[in-house]
């Protein structure tokens, strides 16, 4: 009886190209030293990006590790759950209700303007003393494993928007923790706080941040944000949040639009 070995190599990867990625390191590459060899190819996790739709054809940026890249931007998604106030507070931890405590707003809302990307609808509003929320990632439910986090180290993007009322001046602070299994601080992005002035434009800024290279064992990240507004006014006239992220991996999908740049665009 013939054996599937004896096909040619090329048509053995046309098949495992078909083969869903963690079939094929669970239970094809442990069969025999050839497909071990053939499943570790670059060609077959370059095709495997291209099929998804994760890079295009005339792709010509270098590839560390293509398996590793493949494996990164099938997990790639935002990390932040209800990051744009669509199910209210839900997944967010209060941890300050100051003032007239935390709202969900429409965009736009009274004295404000849209949002760069229609389709973000709400956004999170402050009030006139400090509110601030967070949220905590667990890195290995979404399915970042140890060795990856450890030795690969992918880029960590995080990115939050925010805006003032024309009529009322406001602060913003944002600080994200990347924590070990204990939730020791192994690094951390906390910027000054921005300060706007009453009847400043009411445009929506971008900050963002990029961790690289950071120390081994980061198991969980912490996002927290939060501002109020510096007239204290009653009601909510601190600055609107939204459109939070967190997002790890390389950069390859589509082009973003150009947006309006924030106090900060900064580099690990």
């Amino acid at each position: 009886m013939a054996s599937i070995n004896e096909l040619p190599e090329n048509v053995l990867l046309e098949l495992f190209s078909l083969v869903p990625a963690r079939e094929l390191i669970r239970h094809c590459r442990p069969v025999c030293s050839l497909w071990r060899d053939l499943i570790d190819l670059v060609s077959l996790w370059k095709r495997k990006c291209q099929q998804e739709g994760f890079i295009s054809k005339n792709w010509d940026q270098p590839v560390d590790d293509w398996k590793v890249f493949y494996f990164l931007c099938s997990l790639q998604k935002n990390l932040i759950r209800n990051p744009c106030a669509e199910e209210k507070y839900r997944f967010w931890n209060i941890e300050k209700n100051g003032g007239d405590k935390w709202k969900v707003e429409d965009i736009p809302s009274a004295h404000g303007t849209e949002f760069p990307d229609l389709r973000v609808k709400k956004c999170f509003v402050t009030s006139y003393d400090t509110c601030v929320k967070s949220q905590w990632v667990n890195l290995k439910a979404n399915g970042y494993w140890e060795e990856l986090m450890d030795t690969v180290k992918p880029d960590i993007m995080i990115k939050d928007w925010f805006a003032a009322r024309k009529d009322c001046g406001c602060t913003y602070h944002i600080r994200v923790r990347l924590l070990s299994a204990n939730k020791k601080v192994l690094a951390e992005f906390k910027p000054a706080p921005v300060a706007i002035e009453q009847w400043s434009k009411a445009e929506w800024r971008e900050v963002s941040y990029k961790f690289s290279n950071y120390p081994p064992r980061v198991r969980f990240i912490q996002f927290q944000h939060g501002g109020k507004d510096t007239q204290f006014w009653a009601g909510w006239y601190g600055p609107k949040i939204t459109n939070s992220s967190i997002t790890i991996g390389p950069e390859v999908t589509k082009k973003q639009p150009c947006r309006p740049r924030g106090p900060f665009q900064e580099k690990a």
